[in-house]
C-alpha cells in the first residue's frame, strides 16, 4: 500500500507538472500574440504617418533678436532694464552722460540770443536810414520840381525880353525911342539872364542831390546785407542746435518695440562707442519655427499646410502652426567652405531645405532657441 501510494502521488505531481507548463506555454504563446499585434499596430500607425505625415525633431523657434546699440560715446549713467524684464515702445533703456550736451546747447542759444540782439539792431538801424532817405529824397525832389518851375517860366521871358530888345534896338536907330528906354531894355535882359543862369544853377543842384540821397540807397544795401550774414549765422546756429538735440535724445536709448529684454552687455560708469551692443531684445509677439526638411519630403509639402508643434520643455502641450514657406535652395549651398569632390569618390547624402512655420505665441512660454518636434499633415 505505501508503495503504490507513493507512485500514485507521484504520477498527480507530474500531470501537475505537465499541467503548469502547459499553461506556461500557453502564457508565453499568449503574450508573443499580444506583442506581435501590438507591434503590429504600432507599425501600421507608424507606417500611416509616416505616408501622411512628414516628422522632423530639429526644429528651432526663432524671432527677430534686435541688437540695441549706441550712436554717440559717453558714459553710461542709468541701466534702467534686466534681463527678462518686459519693455514697451518708447521705454528709456540706458542713459549716457549728457552734460556736455546741454553745456554745448546753452552755448549755442547764447550765440543764437546775440545773433536775434545784432539783427534787430541792424533792422532798426536800415529803418531809420530808409525813414531818412526817403524824407530827404522827397524833400530834393520837392526843391528839382520848384527849381524846374523856375527855369521854365524864365525861360520864355528870357525870350520875349530878347525880342523886345531887339525890337528897341530897332526903334532907337529910328530915333523913335531914347536912350534911357533901350538901357532899360538891356538891363532887364541882364537881369532875366541871371535869374534864369541862378534857376538853372539850382536845378542842377537838385538833380545832384538827388543823386546823392539816390546813393546813399547803397548804405540799405550793405545793412540788408549784413542782415543776411546773420540769417546764414542764426540758419547755422539752429542747425547745430538741432543735432545737439538729436545727440541729447540718442544719450537716451529707447526701446523701438514691445519687447522682452534677453541680455544687457553693459554696466554703470562704463565707457562706450558708436555702434557698440549694449543689450539685445525681442518681440515675443513675433516668432515663428525654422526647420531643415529632407529634399525627398519637399514633394509633399505645400504652403498653408496644418503642422503640429511638441515643445521639448512642455512635453504634454501640442501647439498647432501653418507652413509659411518653403526654401528654395538647400542649405549645403549657403556652406562657406564649398566641399569638392577631386578624387572621384561620392557618396550621396540627402540634402535638407529650410522650412518657416508661423506659431502663435501662448502666454509668452514660446522663447527664441527652444527646440522643438515638428509633425505636418500631408493629406
Amino acid at each position: 500500500m505505501p508503495t503504490s501510494e507513493k507512485s500514485s502521488e507521484s504520477k498527480e505531481k507530474e500531470v501537475q507538472k505537465e499541467n503548469g507548463n502547459d499553461r506556461h506555454r500557453f502564457l508565453t504563446i499568449l503574450m508573443l500574440i499580444v506583442l506581435v499585434v501590438a507591434f503590429g499596430f504600432f507599425g501600421y500607425y507608424e507606417f500611416k504617418d509616416r505616408t501622411t505625415h512628414v516628422f522632423e525633431t530639429d526644429a528651432r523657434i526663432n524671432a527677430k533678436l534686435i541688437t540695441v546699440s549706441s550712436r554717440v560715446a559717453g558714459r553710461v549713467t542709468n541701466v534702467l532694464v534686466n534681463q527678462g524684464q518686459k519693455v514697451k515702445i518708447g521705454d528709456t533703456l540706458v542713459n549716457i552722460d549728457s552734460r556736455n550736451t546741454n553745456l554745448f546747447n546753452a552755448e549755442l542759444e547764447a550765440q543764437l540770443g546775440a545773433i536775434h540782439a545784432q539783427k534787430k539792431r541792424i533792422e532798426a538801424e536800415s529803418n531809420l536810414v530808409k525813414n531818412q532817405n526817403e524824407s530827404r529824397l522827397a524833400s530834393e525832389k520837392s526843391k528839382l520840381n520848384a527849381a524846374q518851375v523856375i527855369v521854365s517860366s524864365l525861360k520864355p521871358q528870357l525870350e520875349l525880353i530878347r525880342r523886345d530888345l531887339e525890337r528897341t534896338k530897332t526903334l532907337y536907330q529910328q530915333k523913335v525911342i531914347s536912350r534911357r528906354q533901350l538901357d532899360q531894355t538891356e538891363t532887364k535882359l541882364q537881369r532875366i539872364k541871371r535869374e534864369h543862369q541862378i534857376a538853372l544853377a539850382n536845378l542842377k543842384a537838385s538833380r545832384t542831390k538827388v543823386k546823392e540821397v539816390a546813393a546813399e540807397q547803397s548804405k540799405l544795401d550793405i545793412l540788408a546785407a549784413d542782415i543776411l550774414v546773420l540769417f546764414n549765422k542764426e540758419t547755422e546756429i539752429k542747425a547745430k542746435i538741432a543735432r545737439n538735440l538729436l545727440d541729447f535724445e540718442d544719450r537716451k536709448i529707447k526701446s523701438l518695440i514691445n519687447g522682452v529684454i534677453d541680455k544687457t552687455f553693459i554696466e554703470v560708469g562704463e565707457f562706450i562707442n558708436p555702434g557698440q551692443r549694449l543689450l539685445l531684445l525681442h518681440n515675443p509677439e513675433e516668432i515663428w519655427i525654422e526647420a531643415n526638411i529632407k529634399e525627398t519630403s519637399v514633394r509633399r509639402l505645400k504652403i498653408g499646410q496644418q503642422v503640429e508643434v511638441t515643445v521639448d520643455a512642455y512635453p504634454d502641450e501640442v501647439f498647432v502652426g501653418i507652413l509659411e514657406t518653403i526654401g528654395n535652395t538647400a542649405t549645403s549651398a549657403f556652406a562657406l567652405i564649398p566641399s569638392p569632390n577631386p578624387s572621384g569618390n561620392f557618396t550621396k547624402i540627402t540634402q535638407r531645405i529650410p522650412i518657416r512655420i508661423t506659431i502663435a505665441q501662448r502666454e509668452g512660454r514660446l522663447r527664441p532657441g527652444m527646440m522643438t518636434e515638428i509633425k505636418i499633415a500631408t493629406k
